[in-house]
Protein backbone atom coordinates (compact mmCIF):
# COMPACT_ATOMS: atom_id res chain seq x y z
CA UNK A 1 0.00 0.00 0.00
CA UNK A 2 0.72 3.36 -0.55
CA UNK A 3 0.58 5.66 2.20
CA UNK A 4 0.56 9.47 2.02
CA UNK A 5 0.16 11.24 5.41
CA UNK A 6 0.15 15.40 6.42
CA UNK A 7 2.38 16.71 8.40
CA UNK A 8 1.81 20.33 9.63
CA UNK A 9 4.38 21.66 11.66
CA UNK A 10 3.20 24.10 14.82
CA UNK A 11 4.28 26.69 17.75
CA UNK A 12 5.60 24.25 20.47
CA UNK A 13 3.33 23.51 23.19
CA UNK A 14 5.25 24.46 25.80
CA UNK A 15 5.08 27.67 24.44
CA UNK A 16 3.47 31.04 26.10
CA UNK A 17 2.14 33.12 23.84
CA UNK A 18 2.05 36.60 23.26
CA UNK A 19 -0.25 38.64 20.64
CA UNK A 20 1.91 40.82 18.45
CA UNK A 21 1.19 44.59 18.48
CA UNK A 22 -0.98 44.21 15.16
CA UNK A 23 -3.22 42.08 17.18
CA UNK A 24 -2.86 40.35 14.16
CA UNK A 25 -0.78 36.91 14.75
CA UNK A 26 0.81 35.39 17.79
CA UNK A 27 4.70 37.03 18.25
CA UNK A 28 6.37 34.09 16.33
CA UNK A 29 10.27 36.21 16.78
CA UNK A 30 11.27 33.03 19.69
CA UNK A 31 8.96 30.36 18.85
CA UNK A 32 10.35 27.05 18.39
CA UNK A 33 8.59 24.78 16.24
CA UNK A 34 6.91 20.84 16.30
CA UNK A 35 5.41 18.69 14.69
CA UNK A 36 1.31 18.35 14.91
CA UNK A 37 -0.14 16.39 17.55
CA UNK A 38 -2.71 15.07 15.41
CA UNK A 39 0.14 14.98 12.64
CA UNK A 40 2.67 12.64 14.74
CA UNK A 41 -0.26 9.95 15.35
CA UNK A 42 -0.98 9.58 11.37
CA UNK A 43 2.42 9.41 10.83
CA UNK A 44 2.18 6.07 13.30
CA UNK A 45 -0.72 4.55 11.70
CA UNK A 46 0.90 4.97 8.62
CA UNK A 47 4.80 3.31 9.49
CA UNK A 48 2.16 0.59 10.86
CA UNK A 49 0.13 0.10 7.38
CA UNK A 50 3.17 -0.28 6.03
CA UNK A 51 5.10 -2.92 8.08
CA UNK A 52 1.97 -5.05 7.71
CA UNK A 53 1.14 -5.11 4.43
CA UNK A 54 4.39 -3.57 2.30
CA UNK A 55 4.28 -0.18 0.28
CA UNK A 56 5.61 3.09 0.64
CA UNK A 57 4.89 5.59 3.33
CA UNK A 58 5.38 9.22 2.07
CA UNK A 59 5.09 12.60 4.20
CA UNK A 60 3.06 15.50 2.37
CA UNK A 61 3.32 19.06 4.09
CA UNK A 62 2.94 22.47 3.00
CA UNK A 63 5.25 25.41 4.33
CA UNK A 64 8.70 26.43 3.68
CA UNK A 65 12.53 24.78 4.36
CA UNK A 66 12.51 26.02 7.77
CA UNK A 67 10.10 22.94 8.36
CA UNK A 68 12.62 20.32 7.33
CA UNK A 69 13.58 19.37 10.92
CA UNK A 70 9.99 18.00 11.54
CA UNK A 71 9.72 16.08 8.25
CA UNK A 72 13.06 14.82 9.01
CA UNK A 73 12.02 13.54 12.37
CA UNK A 74 8.96 11.78 10.17
CA UNK A 75 11.58 10.36 8.36
CA UNK A 76 13.49 8.60 10.57
CA UNK A 77 10.60 7.34 12.26
CA UNK A 78 10.43 5.18 8.87
CA UNK A 79 8.30 7.21 6.37
CA UNK A 80 10.05 6.40 2.83
CA UNK A 81 10.19 10.44 1.23
CA UNK A 82 8.38 13.75 1.39
CA UNK A 83 6.93 15.73 -0.62
CA UNK A 84 6.66 19.44 0.43
CA UNK A 85 4.69 22.42 -0.96
CA UNK A 86 6.63 25.64 -0.44
CA UNK A 87 4.44 28.21 0.18
CA UNK A 88 6.43 31.26 2.40
CA UNK A 89 3.50 33.62 1.89
CA UNK A 90 1.01 31.79 3.59
CA UNK A 91 -1.46 31.39 1.17
CA UNK A 92 -2.86 28.00 1.76
CA UNK A 93 -3.68 29.17 5.65
CA UNK A 94 -7.12 28.17 5.46
CA UNK A 95 -8.49 24.89 5.66
CA UNK A 96 -9.85 24.92 1.84
CA UNK A 97 -6.93 26.25 0.43
CA UNK A 98 -4.63 24.18 2.25
CA UNK A 99 -6.95 21.02 0.59
CA UNK A 100 -7.36 22.21 -2.57
CA UNK A 101 -3.02 22.33 -2.61
CA UNK A 102 -2.78 18.67 -1.64
CA UNK A 103 -5.70 17.63 -3.90
CA UNK A 104 -3.22 19.01 -6.30
CA UNK A 105 -0.41 17.40 -5.10
CA UNK A 106 -2.40 14.14 -4.81
CA UNK A 107 -3.76 13.95 -8.29
CA UNK A 108 0.08 13.42 -9.72
CA UNK A 109 0.79 10.72 -7.31
CA UNK A 110 -0.32 6.86 -7.05
CA UNK A 111 -1.69 6.12 -3.77
CA UNK A 112 -4.25 3.94 -1.88
CA UNK A 113 -4.71 5.85 1.15
CA UNK A 114 -4.18 9.50 2.42
CA UNK A 115 -4.15 9.73 6.27
CA UNK A 116 -4.70 13.38 7.87
CA UNK A 117 -4.61 14.49 12.18
CA UNK A 118 -8.09 15.38 12.98
CA UNK A 119 -7.01 19.05 14.18
CA UNK A 120 -3.93 21.00 14.35
CA UNK A 121 -2.84 22.57 17.38
CA UNK A 122 -2.27 25.98 16.03
CA UNK A 123 -5.92 26.48 14.71
CA UNK A 124 -8.08 23.53 15.38
CA UNK A 125 -10.15 24.26 12.50
CA UNK A 126 -10.98 20.49 12.08
CA UNK A 127 -11.50 20.78 8.45
CA UNK A 128 -8.83 20.22 5.53
CA UNK A 129 -9.20 16.56 5.78
CA UNK A 130 -12.58 16.25 5.57
CA UNK A 131 -12.37 18.90 2.31
CA UNK A 132 -9.34 17.24 0.83
CA UNK A 133 -11.64 13.84 0.74
CA UNK A 134 -14.34 15.96 -0.69
CA UNK A 135 -12.18 17.80 -3.43
CA UNK A 136 -10.67 14.30 -4.47
CA UNK A 137 -13.93 12.37 -4.38
CA UNK A 138 -12.82 9.72 -1.85
CA UNK A 139 -15.12 8.04 1.14
CA UNK A 140 -13.54 9.39 4.91
CA UNK A 141 -13.78 8.66 8.63
CA UNK A 142 -12.68 11.35 11.33
CA UNK A 143 -11.77 10.75 15.11
CA UNK A 144 -10.22 7.73 13.93
CA UNK A 145 -8.94 5.56 17.06
CA UNK A 146 -7.61 2.49 15.35
CA UNK A 147 -7.24 1.43 11.84
CA UNK A 148 -7.38 -1.98 10.15
CA UNK A 149 -6.04 -2.10 6.58
CA UNK A 150 -7.61 -4.94 4.29
CA UNK A 151 -6.24 -4.53 0.74
CA UNK A 152 -6.52 -7.49 -0.14
CA UNK A 153 -9.98 -6.85 -0.03
CA UNK A 154 -9.93 -3.92 -1.41
CA UNK A 155 -11.35 -1.79 1.83
CA UNK A 156 -9.62 -0.61 5.03
CA UNK A 157 -11.82 -0.61 8.85
CA UNK A 158 -11.74 2.27 10.76
CA UNK A 159 -12.55 2.77 14.62
CA UNK A 160 -13.74 6.00 15.61
CA UNK A 161 -14.80 7.83 19.07
CA UNK A 162 -17.98 8.83 19.25
CA UNK A 163 -19.99 11.09 21.58
CA UNK A 164 -20.43 10.15 25.27
CA UNK A 165 -17.75 7.26 24.90
CA UNK A 166 -19.23 5.47 22.38
CA UNK A 167 -17.02 3.64 19.66
CA UNK A 168 -17.85 3.21 15.98
CA UNK A 169 -16.43 0.39 13.59
CA UNK A 170 -16.91 1.88 9.86
CA UNK A 171 -15.31 0.28 6.17
CA UNK A 172 -14.62 1.92 3.44
CA UNK A 173 -13.57 0.73 -0.26
CA UNK A 174 -9.58 1.94 -1.27
CA UNK A 175 -8.68 4.30 -1.87
CA UNK A 176 -9.83 6.76 1.53
CA UNK A 177 -9.22 8.93 3.71
CA UNK A 178 -8.88 9.09 7.28
CA UNK A 179 -8.99 11.94 10.11
CA UNK A 180 -6.66 10.18 12.80
CA UNK A 181 -7.11 11.21 16.44
CA UNK A 182 -4.36 12.14 18.86
CA UNK A 183 -3.79 9.33 21.31
CA UNK A 184 -4.89 6.35 18.86
CA UNK A 185 -1.62 4.53 19.35
CA UNK A 186 1.73 4.78 21.11
CA UNK A 187 4.27 6.57 18.85
CA UNK A 188 7.59 5.15 18.41
CA UNK A 189 10.95 7.07 18.69
CA UNK A 190 12.79 7.71 15.72
CA UNK A 191 16.37 5.33 16.11
CA UNK A 192 20.22 6.22 15.64
CA UNK A 193 19.73 4.43 12.45
CA UNK A 194 16.93 5.85 11.12
CA UNK A 195 17.98 9.46 11.95
CA UNK A 196 21.03 8.39 10.16
CA UNK A 197 19.18 7.44 7.26
CA UNK A 198 16.59 9.71 7.20
CA UNK A 199 19.52 12.49 6.26
CA UNK A 200 19.39 10.76 2.45
CA UNK A 201 15.71 10.43 1.94
CA UNK A 202 14.18 12.21 -0.82
CA UNK A 203 12.25 15.50 -0.04
CA UNK A 204 11.05 17.03 -3.26
CA UNK A 205 9.85 20.46 -3.15
CA UNK A 206 7.43 21.79 -5.22
CA UNK A 207 6.76 25.62 -5.70
CA UNK A 208 3.05 26.88 -4.98
CA UNK A 209 2.94 28.44 -8.01
CA UNK A 210 3.65 25.76 -10.01
CA UNK A 211 0.23 24.23 -9.38
CA UNK A 212 -1.86 26.98 -10.80
CA UNK A 213 -4.72 27.30 -8.02
CA UNK A 214 -6.97 29.52 -8.61
CA UNK A 215 -6.92 31.63 -5.40
CA UNK A 216 -10.18 34.12 -6.46
CA UNK A 217 -11.86 31.39 -6.48
CA UNK A 218 -10.86 30.07 -2.62
CA UNK A 219 -12.23 30.61 0.38
CA UNK A 220 -10.39 32.71 2.43
CA UNK A 221 -10.60 32.90 6.66
CA UNK A 222 -8.81 36.54 7.62
CA UNK A 223 -8.05 37.56 11.23
CA UNK A 224 -9.38 40.96 11.64
CA UNK A 225 -8.42 40.84 15.53
CA UNK A 226 -6.78 38.83 18.30
CA UNK A 227 -6.76 39.21 21.87
CA UNK A 228 -7.20 37.70 24.70
CA UNK A 229 -10.74 38.01 26.98
CA UNK A 230 -11.17 40.10 29.48
CA UNK A 231 -12.88 39.09 32.89
CA UNK A 232 -15.80 41.08 33.26
CA UNK A 233 -17.88 39.05 35.46
CA UNK A 234 -17.56 37.37 38.75
CA UNK A 235 -19.46 33.89 39.52
CA UNK A 236 -22.39 34.60 41.89
CA UNK A 237 -23.40 32.03 45.35
CA UNK A 238 -26.89 31.88 45.33
CA UNK A 239 -28.76 31.15 48.80
CA UNK A 240 -31.75 29.52 49.95
CA UNK A 241 -33.33 26.66 49.25
CA UNK A 242 -33.51 24.70 46.09
CA UNK A 243 -36.64 26.49 45.13
CA UNK A 244 -35.65 29.67 45.90
CA UNK A 245 -31.80 29.28 43.94
CA UNK A 246 -34.22 27.99 40.82
CA UNK A 247 -36.55 31.38 40.94
CA UNK A 248 -34.00 33.69 41.45
CA UNK A 249 -31.53 32.16 39.02
CA UNK A 250 -34.52 32.07 36.11
CA UNK A 251 -34.92 35.99 37.26
CA UNK A 252 -31.16 36.52 36.49
CA UNK A 253 -31.00 34.34 33.31
CA UNK A 254 -34.11 36.50 32.28
CA UNK A 255 -33.26 40.48 33.12
CA UNK A 256 -29.72 40.11 33.44
CA UNK A 257 -28.18 37.38 31.32
CA UNK A 258 -30.87 37.92 28.89
CA UNK A 259 -30.72 34.49 27.69
CA UNK A 260 -34.70 33.39 28.40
Amino acid sequence: MRVFTCLKEVASRETRFQINEEESWIKSRDLTYEMNECDEYSIEEALRIKEAHGGEAVILNIGTPANEKSIRKGLAMGCDRAVQVVDPDGRASSPHAAATVLAEVLRQEAFDLILAGTQSDDLSYAQTGVVLAELLGLPHATIVMEVDAQPGKGSIKALREMESGSFQWVELPLPALLAIQAGSSQIRYPSLKGIMQARKKEIRRVDIDELNIPWAEIPRIDIRRLYMPQATRHAEILAGDASTVAKTLVQKLRAEAKVI
